[in-house]
């Protein structure tokens, strides 16, 4: 799978999914075959694991792509602008409406209509979509005709809709009309093998020409490999974006990162909730894994050299390794493209 992968990234519409871990790889392994479809993908992950990314590759690998790509976020529009923005509106459809306007569907015809937070549609705009997906027609507000659509639509969501359609906040019937196709992006936190590449993507993308040569010291990518990621990608880029500008130098540091200051933060609010032995458990956890992710970068991901350092047996600090889900090999990588 990982050899097909290396292959299809040859083509600009999977260029940018920088990544090796086995989940990732699995995701977009099934691109280029949904890619040939005409028919409805619903794309789910949390927040800020690129889910409108995945989105634009699956439409600029159809026969779709010299066709425009349109994203709409659900969520942002209320149900009265909602309708107007999908289906546009007639001159004199309502009170401002001045001149004819046409909607998302109409301004992506021929191309691809991308619904991201599908999760967050009222009970009417689920409605509406369903119609459209089933009869593949729409009607502009104030317009006596309909008209095709004809679009391919993809949607994300970052909540569990097989979940929603259970508690009935979802219609099951639009609930299998968008999910022929799934792709499920896995949290950063569950692919951190990808973070330092990602980081080096990143450096790449947002380069400034005062800082060519700008790179993450060794305890810098200790401290990318330790933070959990809770905002996924998205924090991920964030953080390198504000390490760019923030970096003094060449190098950059933990600090200019900023992700101690939201780890200290997020750990007093912690202690306050948690009885002491709650709170001195976790940050007993917190300790270790601290420790030993730096103790592995420094040590290049040796572990018989990182035991001696540490003062263990080579199989006791291998269980902790286990234990906190830190793999050797991450550490090798990363050690050769980086230095302090």
């Amino acid at each position: 799978m990982e050899i097909l992968v290396h292959q299809l990234r040859g083509t600009a519409a999977l260029s940018k999914l920088v990544g090796n871990a086995p989940s990732f790889l699995k995701a977009i392994s099934q691109l280029p075959a949904i890619a040939k479809s005409e028919t409805t993908v619903l794309i789910r992950g949390e927040t800020g694991t690129g889910k409108e990314l995945i989105a634009r590759a699956i439409h600029y690998m159809s026969a779709r792509a010299a066709f425009p790509f349109v994203a709409l976020n659900c969520g942002s529009l209320p149900d009265t602008l909602l309708e107007d923005e999908l289906f546009g509106h007639e001159k004199g459809a309502f009170t401002g409406a001045h001149l004819r306007r046409d909607g998302l569907i109409a301004q992506a015809k021929k191309g691809t209509l991308f619904l991201d937070e599908v999760d967050t549609l009222s009970a009417k705009a689920q409605v509406d979509l369903l119609r459209v997906l089933q009869d593949k027609r729409y009607r502009p507000i104030g317009s006596g005709a309909e008209r095709e659509a004809d679009v391919r639509i993809l949607a994300a969501s970052n909540a569990a809709l097989d979940g929603l359609m259970r508690s009935a906040q979802f219609r099951p019937d639009l609930y299998y009309r968008l999910c022929i196709f799934t792709v499920n992006l896995p949290p950063l936190r569950e692919r951190k093998e990808d973070i330092l590449a990602l980081a080096a993507h990143f450096l790449a993308k947002h380069a400034v020409p005062e800082k060519p040569e700008l790179r993450l010291t060794r305890e810098a990518c200790a401290s990318l490999l330790e933070w959990d990621w809770p905002g996924n990608v998205r924090e991920l880029e964030n953080a390198i974006l504000r390490a760019i500008h923030l970096c003094p130098g060449d190098a950059i540091e933990t600090a200019d990162l900023g992700l101690q200051i939201l780890a200290e933060n997020q750990g007093a609010e912690s202690m306050q909730a948690d009885s002491f032995s709650a709170a001195k458990q976790r940050a007993i956890a917190v300790f270790e894994r601290h420790y030993l992710t730096r103790l592995m970068a420094e040590q290049d991901g040796n572990i018989s050299q990182a035991a001696r350092i540490a003062g263990k047996d080579r199989s006791d600090l291998g269980k902790l390794l286990r234990k906190h889900q830190l793999d050797a090999k991450v550490f090798r990588s990363s050690a050769s493209g980086s230095s302090s």
